[in-house]
């Protein structure tokens, strides 16, 4: 879900509202929850996400947020839901370079891959939002996305009475802003891909990664490439923020300087999971770079000058056997079974 533009000042205090409590939308009938505990099953080298003490997993809180992201309802005109962007066969990205939302309107943000979203500590391109309840607010308030009010949302929801059931089962009180942000969010935490090609090799699987993708990674993790210094650990992001050259021109998106208002920040965007890179073209906060070969002749070349720009982005050379091995270590990323598993379809395709 892209962050286009600035939080709206009515976006700001339905913020502050909900997370003040926002007891007066709790149902008057209420109801014992049916709390099935969600199994994560995780790989020993998959840490267990971090779940707000408010938002506890559960199967019903799951499977009514994945009925929530493949609902158009919660747009303007009723036609975009959260999948229109995020799509399941490419990792819950986008591959046009920017996603069309309510009547056809278009932003300037590439739509990110939703892939390990429960581990990431900011959201959005440029970090504005602090958690994963949070950022469901701004799609559905943005113009060049959902455009629907969350309240106008509820309202709509409360009309449907499979939702009152469902919501009365999963949170106890009818669809409102709290329980609607809490659902997705708890859907989207599902969304952990580890068991790529990678992940077999990590686990002891010594023929899951070919000899061209054993050489891509030891070229990934060299300090000729240094590609590990921002892309490191089980999920290939350090979960910061960079300048890496791509423009010197950021007039038109200054990146993470939207939130901080620091010069120092302009033209810095959050560094992505490389999980599923494969399969989430095109790349970069805007989309500009079409495949992963020009991603990687884009740091090959150093980048464009920016007072800003990592000192990591400096330019190297490579074969074309090199290159073609670092692809093949890229694709080792891709999980297979993830891009097509059955709990991440919409209810009625299963």
């Amino acid at each position: 879900m892209r962050l286009l533009q600035p939080l709206s000042k009515g976006l700001a205090l339905a913020i502050i509202w909900l997370f003040a409590g926002c007891q007066s939308e709790k149902s008057v009938q209420e109801t014992t929850l049916t709390a099935t505990p969600y199994h994560w099953n995780l790989p020993d080298h998959f840490p267990e996400p971090e779940v707000p003490a408010d938002n506890a997993m559960t199967q019903e809180r799951v499977d009514l947020g994945r009925r929530l992201f493949y609902e158009p309802l919660l747009s303007l005109d009723s036609t975009i839901s959260c999948a229109n962007c995020h799509q399941l066969p490419f990792a819950f990205s986008d591959p046009d370079k920017v996603s069309a939302g309510v009547h056809g309107r278009r932003g300037f943000r590439n739509s990110p891959t939703l892939t390990n979203i429960a581990y990431n500590k900011h959201f959005f391109f440029d970090g504005g939002i602090p958690s994963l309840e949070l950022q469901v607010l701004a799609p559905l308030d943005n113009e060049d996305e959902m455009q629907l009010n969350i309240h106008q949302a509820a309202l709509r929801l409360r009309e449907d009475s499979t939702y009152l059931y469902l919501f009365q089962k999963a949170y106890g009180r009818q669809p409102d802003s709290y329980s609607i942000i809490r659902a997705l969010a708890a859907f989207e935490r599902t969304m952990i891909s580890a068991n790529s090609p990678y992940d077999r090799w990590v686990q002891g699987d010594s023929s899951a990664l070919s000899p061209a993708a054993q050489r891509g990674l030891q070229l990934f993790m060299s300090e000729k490439l240094q590609c590990s210094q921002c892309h490191s650990g089980f999920n290939f992001t350090n979960n910061g923020f960079a300048h890496n050259g791509l423009h010197s021109d950021y007039s038109d998106d200054p990146g993470r300087r939207r939130v901080t208002m620091k010069e120092s920040d302009i033209g810095k965007f959050k560094v992505p999971t490389l999980r599923n890179v494969e399969v989430s073209a095109p790349y970069m906060h805007d989309g500009s770079l079409p495949t992963l070969a020009s991603v990687i002749d884009h740091y090959a070349s150093g980048g464009q000058p920016h007072p800003n720009k990592s000192p990591l982005i400096t330019g190297f050379s490579l074969t074309d056997n090199e290159k073609a091995d670092l692809i093949a270590f890229l694709h080792s990323l891709t999980d297979r079974s993830f891009l097509s598993h059955p709990k991440y379809l919409p209810q009625q395709a299963r």
